[in-house]
Order: C-alpha cells, then structure tokens, then sequence
C-alpha cells in the first residue's frame, strides 16, 4: 500500500491542499459552509495524487536515471505501470467527480486544466526546452484559484494576485533546486537552465529576478482589500528575506542554492498563515 501512496507525491500534494485551503478562506463571504471546504480539499487531493502519479508513469525511464528519483516505486519496480495508471486515473476522475458534483465546475474545470498543464505540458517540455520551468510554475498555481472559486469567488484582480503569487514564489523555488541537482538533470538529458548554465550566473540572476519582481505581487492582496496592514507587513519582510537568499546565491551559487531553496519552503507556509490570520472580514 505504501509504494501506491508514493505515487500521489504526499508532500507536494499536501502543499496543493494547504494552497487551495487559503484561497477558499480568503474568498468565503459569510457562514463558513464546512462541507464545500471539506468537499474542495478531498476532491482537490484526490485530483492532486493522481496528477503526481500520471507524471510519474511518464517520467518513470527518466527517473531511473537520477539518483534523487531512481528508488521511486516505478523505476524501483515496487509497483507496476498498470497498478499506477489505475491509481492515477482512479484519483483523478474521483477527484474530479467530486468538485464538479459537490463543489462548481469552474472549479472542476481548474483542476483537470491543473492536470493537463502538468502531465502533458510540463512534463513534455522538460525535455524540449528550459522554459518548462515558468510553464510548470502554472499548475503550482492554479489550485489556489480552485479554492478562491469554490468558496464562491469570481475570477477577479484578487484571486489572480494570489495565482501571480504562487507563480512567482515556485521559480526561485525551482531554479535553486535544479542548480543544486545539475547533475541528475544532466545524466537524464532534460533541458534545464543549471544544465546549460556552467558557471550558475545565469541561474542565480534568475532567481534573484524573480524573488525582487515577488515583493510587490506579493503585496497586492493588501492593496486589492482582501488582508490588513499586518500582512502587507509580513509579505514585505519574507519577500525581503527570499530576495536577501536571492543575493547570496548570486554571490556564491554552489554555497548559496540550498538556502534560496530552505527560504522558499519556509516563505510559503508563513505568507498563507499571515493572510488568513490577516483577511479582512466582510
């Protein structure tokens, strides 16, 4: 049983429920309704673990080739490809199911657009070109929108300044970690931008870039009425720190990497602690 679980990627999966739990508190308008919320975290896990496992079922030959990877159930033969693809399109179509039934289809509709962005899209271009990065920050993204319009929220200047958020947040996320496991990439031939950048320069400046162009995105929810000051407050003083990691990398890719990447878990879970502590009550 616990291979097949593997399959759902837990810890990415949890990240996706803790994502779309904030966008559903921020965007909830008068009594909380439990059993929607209930309903979009279930039916948006279940839609996650299968995403998780259909990107492994297409990326199971290259993750036999990386020593980060290469003990996934998969490449490690402790579950079939069948096994998973009956796991992967059992979740997804519950998952599914469960949010177009219970929940809205635009929010249904947000999911399965998650799951084709990931496994087709992302997965497909890791291979052909390094701007796979910024399209596989889209999906990282979109639960957060899920759960903004499964609380009954419109598609609004607000719940994209969370969505540009989340979009900015993951890439010095991924730039760190692609630069710290160049070598795993570059053993599976995919196309990263550590891989062809030898020196790591251009790594880092696009990492740094990112984190400074976070700052003021990361400040709109304030801006747009949906948290108070203490946010706006706390979203500065994170963005500042993920820019300070930034810095450091630039000045010393190889020591640095891992702390932009330590910053980036960190950041996520205080700036949605701080804007659902912080939501201005209406």
């Amino acid at each position: 049983m616990k291979p097949i679980l593997e399959l759902s990627k837990p810890r990415i999966t949890q990240l996706v429920v803790l994502t779309t739990a904030a966008g559903y508190y921020l965007a909830s308008r008068g009594p909380f309704r439990l059993g929607v919320f209930a309903a979009t975290l279930a039916g948006t896990a279940l839609v996650a673990a299968g995403t998780n496992a259909f990107n492994m079922i297409r990326e199971r030959d290259i993750d036999a080739h990386m020593r980060r990877t290469k003990n996934r159930p998969l490449p490690a033969g402790r579950v079939s490809t069948r096994a998973a693809f009956v796991f992967a399109a059992a979740t997804a179509a519950a998952g599914l199911g469960m949010l177009a039934t219970l929940v809205n289809l635009t929010t249904a509709v947000l999911a399965a657009l998650t799951l084709v962005s990931y496994v087709w899209f992302y997965t497909s271009l890791k291979t052909r070109s390094t701007l796979n990065t910024l399209v596989g920050a889209v999906p990282g993204a979109l639960p957060v929108l899920g759960g903004w319009t499964a609380a009954g929220g419109a598609l609004s200047p607000p719940a994209f300044a969370l969505f540009w958020t989340l979009f900015l947040w993951q890439l010095p996320h991924f730039l760190a970690l692609a630069w710290v496991y160049r070598d795993d990439y570059r053993t599976a031939e995919l196309r990263m931008l550590s891989v062809e950048d030898v020196s790591g320069r251009r790594t880092a400046r696009m990492a740094l870039l990112y984190a400074v162009a976070l700052v003021p995105v990361s400040l709109l929810p304030t801006l747009l009425g949906i948290t108070g000051s203490v946010y706006f407050w706390g979203a500065l003083l994170l963005g500042l720190a993920y820019v300070t990691a930034g810095v450091l990398m630039l000045v010393d890719v190889n020591r640095r990497a891992w702390a932009v990447f330590i910053v980036s878990i960190v950041y996520l879970p205080m700036l949605l602690t701080i804007a659902v502590l912080d939501k201005v009550r209406t």
